[in-house]
């Protein structure tokens, strides 16, 4: 049963309208969460399939009942070779909701929120992959410096990488590492300086960048034309990853024309400026603040 306190499914209906269901289609859901998204497709399916990705186990307790839903636990940066494995080579929408889910902040023991002392870990795959704690005893300075500024956009990034390399013998815990860091947080502004020493860490961690380029360049090759391709993202960086890659087909440069200037990009973008949240969402549901949702759907260029 899914279970609706592990992730309040965010812009819902916004989503479910945008994938524009076909009762008959195939649809994958590549951040299963709590199911609700899912949830919500299996209603609009009559003989249809949906497969939801998953790599974090706690996830698999959510796991729907239903003879069209089938849980995959894997990284969605494997996309292409899970569907294979089950036969399936095109589908008819795909829907990611980026980021931690709620569960995963409210886990103490994860080491994802600031709010809560424990272990530094933040691996969405608690099984696989260098812990937070790894990565701020091994990492050097110099690249503890490029994760700060690349993924937190902290601009103090040298000094922060400084005070972790002095002090990381001690950094193992959440509490031990904000404490090394407070002098590098502007007065009255601590909780958004850590959120961001958090986000870059996790996402080097779970090396969540390079994770959504590749399920986005898989996409083009499993949605079948006139496919939609919906995605939540909750910072810039994934943000500006889709929104490249929906425009042009590419994360860098201008999109491929050919002789005749029409552009080649694999999607036609539906939603030029990202749908939003409303007040009422937020209110119920401040994770959602942040969100910005982009839609694109398949053409048949090539």
């Amino acid at each position: 049963m899914v279970n609706e306190v592990y992730h309040t499914p965010v812009l819902l209906k916004d989503c479910i309208d945008a994938l524009q269901i076909v009762p008959k289609g195939i649809y994958v859901d590549v951040t299963f969460g709590g199911g609700g998204h899912s949830k919500e497709i299996l209603k609009k399916l009559t003989t249809g399939k949906l497969y939801g990705f998953d790599c974090d186990k706690d996830a698999e307790r959510n796991s729907i009942s239903n003879k069209h839903f089938t849980l995959v636990p894997e990284n969605f940066r494997n996309l292409k070779d899970a569907l294979a494995e089950r036969k399936v080579t095109k589908i008819d929408g795909l829907l990611a909701d980026l980021g931690v889910s709620s569960h995963q902040f409210d886990s103490a023991e994860r080491g994802f929120s600031t709010r809560f002392d424990a272990d530094l870990d933040m691996r969405m795959n608690k099984k696989s992959g260098v812990s937070a704690v790894d990565l701020i005893q091994t990492y050097s300075e110099k690249e503890l410096k490029r994760i700060f500024w690349e993924y937190g956009e902290i601009r103090n990034a040298p000094q922060v990488a400084r005070k972790i390399v002095a002090n990381r013998g001690r950094l193992t815990t959440v509490n031990a590492l904000k404490s090394a860091l407070e002098s590098c947080a502007t007065p009255g502004k601590e909780n958004q300086f850590f959120a961001k020493v958090f986000q870059a860490l996790r996402i080097e961690v779970n090396d969540e960048l390079n994770s959504l380029k590749e399920l986005l360049i898989q996409s083009k090759d499993v949605l079948k034309p006139g496919g939609r391709i919906v995605v939540i993202a909750y910072h810039s960086l994934e943000d500006r990853l889709v929104k490249n890659f929906f425009r042009s087909g590419k994360f860098e440069g201008d999109a491929e024309k050919d002789v005749f200037g029409n552009v080649l990009a694999p999607f036609k973008v539906i939603t030029r400026k990202p749908i939003l949240p409303s007040a009422e969402e937020v209110e119920r549901n401040n994770r959602a603040r942040s969100a910005k949702l982009r839609v694109a759907e398949r053409v048949n260029n090539k």
